[in-house]
């Protein structure tokens, strides 16, 4: 292969991965110094001129003539006069002779090793480019297409056809791809495995439904409205706390828009996810009350140095503090970083009839009773009031252990 089209292909590859020129030209360099070093043992005494345009390359050879009998004549920058006028036949000693030095002089075997070394060399500044462009990247929002659909992960591609993971982890469980469609989502963290960066991507993070408010809320991406927290349970729900920097501009208002037309288009790019839009106080007892909605709350009680706050409620509001699941509440502990009791507030209300279930202790086991009592359900005709198969959802008891309690709780009333 001529050094023509060594340097051209390599050139061609090099520009076809976006490595620019200066950076080509001191790998070509690099490569060829490290040929000439394997040759003649270093590299001092030789110029090398690199045209990555043209594909030219012109490797010199310089050295000092000294006398025949000079004891200087074994050095690498010297060469006996005698050799020298084999070059040209009217050197003289103290002269610098300059030596051309071909590519076909190191051997077939020895080009075609600098031919893989060049590629290995893009390869490996390419993997170096891709992780540092999305180390840069972390947080921000991107958008790829579905590569290939595999079990524990889908591989997406970027415009520059960059391969991205998306893991099973990181997807909301109700979303379904197919292959070729565009998807959303946040650079998580970008991880090197065995010198090759893997780019993760999320959209379970809260981040990525940060990003989403930013794009659909101008007045977020102004900073006129910060976000201060986001906690998520993803594709089902979520809260956001929002704090306005300016008092003539509804923060709530905004996130919403009118008829809620900003948030519906990220509800459903999340699968529906339900999202609750607070705004943000440093009143901790507001903070939480707002948390908590749509549930009312009556009073409250709150422990800093524990960080639990036990609040009350009227008993047709437990079921909406608690949520689907136990949804709501956990969300509201999250966003306010305290844990929330609910208890039902009887004022006004009182139900003699009612039984607390503590006064079941002989009868049904405490770890029971503290499964009950985790989802605001502290009095007999509260659990009873509910369904079976909502019991069972509701708490971490098993059917047969539902059906156990309810029995003993009825026997009590008949």
């Amino acid at each position: 292969m001529t050094s023509g089209l060594l340097i051209e292909s390599f050139a061609d590859f090099a520009r076809s991965k976006n490595i620019d020129r200066p950076t080509m030209i001191a790998i070509l360099e690099d490569v060829f110094r490290t040929m000439i070093r394997k040759k003649y043992g270093t590299d001092e005494n030789f110029d090398v001129i690199i045209n990555a345009e043209s594909g030219d390359l012109e490797m010199w050879r310089t050295r000092e003539i000294v006398d025949d009998d000079s004891e200087d004549i074994w050095d690498y920058d010297k060469i006996p006069l005698a050799e020298a006028r084999k070059i040209q036949d009217d050197f003289e000693v103290g002269e610098q002779v300059a030596e051309e030095v071909k590519l076909e002089d190191f051997g077939r075997r020895v080009v075609q090793t600098a031919r893989q070394t060049l590629i290995q060399k893009i390869k490996d500044m390419e993997k170096e480019l891709l992780y540092q462009k999305y180390k840069d990247q972390v947080g921000d929002l991107v958008t790829a297409e579905v590569y290939q659909l595999l079990k524990h992960e889908i591989i997406l591609v970027d415009s520059e056809n960059n391969e991205l993971s998306l893991p099973r982890t990181e997807q909301i469980s109700k979303d379904r791809y197919r292959k070729g469609e565009p998807v959303k989502a946040v650079v998580s963290r970008v991880d090197m495995l065995n010198g090759t960066p893997k780019i993760i991507l999320s959209r379970t993070s809260p981040v990525f439904l940060e990003r989403l408010f930013e794009v659909e809320v101008p007045e977020i991406y102004d900073g006129l409205i910060s976000i201060r927290k986001i906690v998520r349970e993803p594709g089902e729900r979520a809260k956001v706390a929002v704090e306005s920097y300016d008092d003539r501009i509804d923060p709530v208002g905004a996130c919403v828009g009118m008829k809620g037309s900003r948030i519906h288009g990220i509800v459903r790019e999340l699968g529906n996810e339900n999202i609750d839009v607070i705004n943000y106080t440093e009143n901790l007892e507001l903070l939480i009350s707002r948390a908590l909605s749509p549930a009312k709350i009556s009073s409250m009680q709150i422990d800093r140095d524990t960080k639990r706050v036990s609040v009350f409620l009227k008993p047709d509001q437990v079921s909406l503090a608690i949520g689907k699941g136990g949804q709501n509440i956990k969300l509201a502990g999250r966003l306010v970083d305290m844990e929330i009791d609910v208890f039902r507030d009887n004022e006004g209300h009182e139900d003699d009839e009612d039984v607390d279930l503590m006064e079941f202790s002989d009868e049904i086991d405490e770890w029971m009773i503290d499964e009950l009592r985790k989802v605001g359900l502290d009095t007999a005709k509260s659990v009873l009031a509910l369904s079976k198969e909502e019991l069972v959802r509701r708490t971490d008891l098993e059917e047969d252990t539902v059906e156990e309690i309810v029995n003993i709780l009825k026997q009590e009333f008949e």
